[in-house]
């Protein structure tokens, strides 16, 4: 039995703590699917289709990784996908709580399916798609903080005030 895990985010934008987390996840796991929350109340500022553009540009080298949209219950996508695990990224004790409700409510909803919670790597610990955007709106750098791939991009995006 292949090991699914899946990894659901906002991703808005791809940061170096998220691409981390995945790629910790593709050596454990057979396949990984990223999936980028089309969920409108987050809203988030860049498009569906330009944070699955920021992914793929991101993660290209890492062949079990596979990148899809999803909006519903997560709980309906890891079962459509056969997936055994969903995983979760920590930074502090606050990501803990809500991360924690929500594998409970996951738990009732699907008891096969377990949620795993990763630890950010400690290089990683303060950093925030949130925190990314206002360094970015402020034309601070962000090198290091956002994959090399996308990094222009996403200077570009503010310079231009052009987010899809």
């Amino acid at each position: 039995m292949k090991k699914i895990a899946l990894c659901p985010g906002t991703y808005d934008p791809m940061t170096e703590g998220h691409r981390d987390i995945i790629c910790r996840c593709s050596k454990i796991f057979d396949r990984v699917i990223v999936l980028v929350s089309n969920n409108p109340k987050k809203m988030p500022l860049y498009s569906l289709k330009k944070r699955i553009y920021f992914i793929d540009k991101s993660l290209k080298e890492i062949k079990n990784v596979e990148i899809m949209s999803y909006d519903g219950l997560l709980i309906d996508i890891a079962k459509e996908k056969k997936a055994n695990v969903i995983i979760k990224g920590l930074r502090a004790i606050t990501d803990f709580e809500y991360e924690f409700q929500m594998a409970q409510m996951n738990k009732k909803l699907a008891p096969n399916i377990e949620t795993f919670f990763m630890v950010s790597n400690p290089r990683y610990a303060y950093l925030s798609s949130s925190a990314v955007k206002e360094v970015a709106s402020l034309n601070g750098c962000i090198k290091d903080l956002v994959p090399k791939e996308i990094e222009k991009y996403i200077i570009n995006s503010f310079k231009n005030n052009s987010f899809d």
